[in-house]
């Protein structure tokens, strides 16, 4: 028996590393799943491995910081499924490294709009769901980043829109506390994704190293040792959707290998 059996679940960004593993846990925990990406031909794909698995899922491609686009993928939800349990909104890029001073009011937008406005859209719209479906509540789980919680130099774009998100997940948690609805973060560290592959790649550039100089150099920085694996986050998701965590909404789970545990 899975933890999410019977559950309609969303994986926004679901089509590759942290999205991807977690779009195959929640199948695997018993939920019905919904995968939205932009990448359609690896989106399919993971739809295609959960139901070979016996479980549901669909794929429906959505850029999520177009308005419209998440208003369609949340009514095409309702329409096939008639609710939605569990939000686990993941869709996340690092447009690359640039002094504050350096960054383009073109970049400033893109990044914003993909990283920050993208999880209001989908809250706004999903929350919008859970409030009037039978049975109203829900979980919500927003991916922000150890980033977040401080400075970034060469990526304050980055850290400014993951820092973001968590403030928009306190303030709605807030909210929506008494109607069912609970919210959270997931402050992911370092994980073995596509995102961080390339940037390992572009560091190594940049400083004529071998990437698995660069890949050493940062493991040395994480207390147990290694950079984690994306099944790891997308376990810490699964628990802050499950009912094992009725009480928890607001938090923001910091899940590094210990690598902040020094600072914060």
């Amino acid at each position: 028996m899975g933890r999410l059996d019977g559950k309609v679940a969303l994986v926004t960004g679901g089509s590759k590393g942290i999205g991807q593993a977690a779009a195959l846990a929640f199948a695997r925990e018993g939920a019905k799943v919904i995968i939205a990406a932009r990448t359609q031909a690896t989106g399919e794909e993971v739809a295609r491995q959960i139901e070979k698995a016996g479980g549901e899922a669909v794929f429906i491609r959505t850029d999520v910081s177009r308005g419209a686009e998440v208003k369609e993928l949340v009514s095409r939800i309702e329409g096939q499924f008639g609710r939605l349990d569990c939000a686990f909104n993941n869709a996340a890029i690092f447009g690359g490294a640039t002094l504050t001073a350096d960054i383009t009011e073109e970049a400033f937008d893109s990044e914003v709009d993909l990283n920050l406005k993208s999880v209001w859209l989908c809250m706004k719209y999903e929350i919008q769901l859970m409030l009037k479906q039978a049975s109203p509540g829900g979980a919500i789980v927003n991916t922000s980043s150890l980033n977040g919680l401080g400075g970034v130099p060469g990526g304050s774009l980055y850290a400014m829109s993951k820092s973001g998100i968590l403030a928009l997940t306190k303030s709605a948690a807030i909210e929506y506390a008494t109607q069912n609805i609970r919210v959270n973060a997931l402050a992911a560290g370092a994980f073995d994704t596509p995102m961080l592959q390339g940037i390992l790649t572009t560091t190594a550039e940049k400083t004529q190293k071998q990437p698995s100089d660069i890949e050493s150099m940062y493991n040395e920085r994480i207390p147990q040792g290694r950079i984690g694996r994306p099944e790891e986050a997308a376990e810490a998701a699964i628990w802050l959707c499950s009912d094992a965590a009725s009480y928890v909404t607001g938090h923001s789970m910091i899940v590094d290998g210990g690598m902040s545990a020094s600072f914060r």
